[in-house]
């Protein structure tokens, strides 16, 4: 005969074998599907991210007319493989209002780096790098400062659209991201008069001054103005 304390301790260590064995299973099936997901998220291409910055420098240097801008290249999803900017491609249109309304052809020239002087509170700038193609993942987050430069346009007065364009390697779309500029006759007269010396002069994208009022919202206006 077989006692019924034993026959329910019995039952109850099989019940809780059966407990134990299902809960291995899930929590295996789990952490199977949560590699496969991270392998996946790994293999996959990273989303590529294009940012401009609050603020451009525009110049000349004698007559060629010379753009500085310093965007972000980012990914924020981890990823095994890396992506490659192949060519960066600048483009500014003037509006039609524009008096002197040839479109200006910019390539990309170099890249270069800022040196500031606090003595004399002076920033100047100095090349750093060929055109090349170069990296972004995510962990390394790119903030080039390309140097653009159309041979012998000077700038006028008015509204400027204009797009920065990144190749990426293979098929994939490029990235472009578009702005526009307004050039008053004093910020025109003001880079043409410095083209003898290299004068370098920034425009932002986020005065207070025109924020508040409404005018000029969006565009790279300069400080002066």
């Amino acid at each position: 005969m077989v006692n019924s304390d034993d026959g329910a301790a019995t039952s109850q260590r099989s019940h809780s074998d059966a407990v134990h064995k299902w809960v291995a299973t899930v929590a295996g099936v789990a952490a199977l599907a949560f590699s496969l997901y991270n392998f996946t998220e790994l293999q996959k291409k990273p989303e590529i991210e294009l940012a401009l910055p609050h603020l451009m420098r525009i110049g000349m240097m004698g007559k060629d007319a010379h753009f500085y801008v310093q965007p972000t290249v980012s990914t924020r999803v981890k990823t095994q493989d890396v992506e490659v900017i192949r060519d960066a491609r600048f483009e500014l249109t003037p509006a039609a209002s524009v008096a002197y309304s040839k479109r200006p052809i910019f390539y990309w020239k170099e890249v270069g780096v800022w040196n500031f002087d606090p003595a004399s509170e002076w920033l100047s700038y100095r090349w750093s790098g060929d055109p090349a193609p170069f990296l972004v993942s995510q962990d390394k987050p790119q903030q080039p400062i390309f140097l653009f430069q159309a041979d012998n346009w000077s700038f006028e007065p008015g509204r400027y659209e204009g797009s920065l364009q990144l190749s990426r390697a293979g098929t994939r779309n490029p990235l472009i991201k578009t702005f526009c500029i307004l050039l008053s006759k004093k910020a025109a007269d003001e880079i043409r008069g410095g083209a003898g010396e290299g004068g370098i002069y920034f425009f932002r994208n986020d005065l207070p001054k025109f924020a508040s009022s409404g005018k000029n919202l969006g565009c790279y206006v300069r400080e002066t103005d």
